[in-house]
């Protein structure tokens, strides 16, 4: 019977993922909007989303050095 349940929770996720988190996305921003402000709201998702793209070259195994590069471009 759980099983079943979570079973069913997976395939409605799978199916659904897009909305769901589009709409948890949504609900944490108005959340972020309505406690810190607008403007603190938008410097925390800048940094989440500078954060991801960090994440998101490492996991890809890119040399750290090449990161802080394209971020920071050397004086040439």
């Amino acid at each position: 019977m759980k099983n079943d349940l979570f079973d069913k929770a997976l395939e409605v996720f799978y199916l659904y993922k897009g909305r769901i988190i589009g709409s948890f996305l949504g609900l944490l921003f108005s959340l972020f909007f309505i406690y810190f402000g607008f403007i603190l709201t938008v410097f925390i998702f800048i940094c989440i989303f500078i954060g991801y793209q960090v994440g998101s070259r490492y996991d890809r195994e890119d040399n750290l050095r090449d990161i802080i590069d394209d971020i920071l471009p050397p004086n040439r």
